[in-house]
């Protein structure tokens, strides 16, 4: 096997296999060899940072330096891409909001069960879990309901976005005016989200690769998981799905991008024909009585 020994951070496809098997192995984001390029410019500038010659010396480092887990948590944020913004996919939204929700309130409130848990695993900067949040806040039959959003992601540069809360003219492209007015509050360095609504929302790191973690995720009733496994291969995509289908209580839901599909990868989710779109749900084995 051999490497580049040059100090112009070129990666050969050696250090290419060696540095997508690691972060893969990491987190399970997936990079074809078409690829090789963005992952060699985007990781380039780590080498300088760490005074490193070669990208073999940066996978060495990223498999035994003592500060490897903290590098592989940094690495996230120039990895992914965190395109996003509130009130995003309508329809999708719709549906949440006009039937999903009426259906889970019926069927918790008649078990005795005023609380509602949702998950926006990969939430970026913070847009989706706090537009849940907003849609929520507006309907009316939760009143007196204990809500709790948690959104969670595997970059921490999103995350500290996420937990101040203020946003620029690009996060609001799907937003109504009055909206704006009723949910944000502008300040000098944009428009930063209620307290009311940020009170319902908790913000948390998460590799949706730790099983440990996960587990402490506790159930929930509803997973929004939207423009996230694209970046899975098969086998990826497969165990974080297992995962949310564990999350769920039976009857849950799971939320995928739209370009996003389960097809060929589980059949542990059904996929429900509703008026506003097409949602996954797992199955209720107890739809008589069980304990959403």
């Amino acid at each position: 096997m051999t490497f580049s020994l040059a100090n112009d951070h070129s990666m050969s496809d050696d250090e290419f296999l060696l540095l997508r098997d690691c972060i893969y192995g990491h987190c399970g984001i997936y990079f074809d060899h078409d690829s090789k390029y963005i992952l060699e410019k985007r990781l380039s500038h780590r080498l300088t940072d760490l005074n490193l010659h070669t990208f073999y010396d940066y996978y060495h480092f990223l498999k035994y330096n003592r500060n490897k887990e903290q590098e592989l948590m940094d690495i996230m944020d120039v990895l992914t891409t965190n395109e996003t913004y509130f009130f995003r996919e309508l329809f999708q939204l719709k549906a949440f909001t006009d039937e999903i929700i009426p259906e889970l309130i019926k069927i918790k409130a008649a078990r005795g069960n005023r609380s509602l848990r949702i998950w926006s695993a990969g939430c970026s900067t913070g847009e989706e879990p706090y537009t849940i949040a907003m849609l929520l806040s507006t309907i009316p039959a939760l009143a007196g309901w204990k809500i709790e959003i948690i959104g969670t992601d595997i970059s921490q540069k999103v995350l500290q976005h996420a937990r101040r809360a203020v946003y620029g003219k690009s996060s609001f492209r799907a937003t109504e005016e009055s909206d704006l007015r009723r949910f944000f509050h502008q300040q000098d360095d944009g428009y930063k989200v209620n307290d009311s609504i940020r009170e319902l929302v908790t913000i948390s790191h998460l590799n949706l690769f730790d099983t440990n973690r996960l587990t402490m995720l506790g159930k929930v009733d509803l997973v929004f998981c939207r423009n996230v496994i694209i970046y899975f291969d098969k086998a990826a995509k497969k165990r974080v799905i297992e995962s949310f289908h564990s999350a769920l209580y039976d009857g849950g839901f799971l939320l995928l991008g739209h370009s996003e599909s389960l097809m060929n990868i589980t059949t542990l989710f059904m996929l429900r024909h509703f008026k506003n779109d097409m949602i996954y749900q797992k199955p209720d084995r107890f739809a008589a009585g069980g304990a959403l």
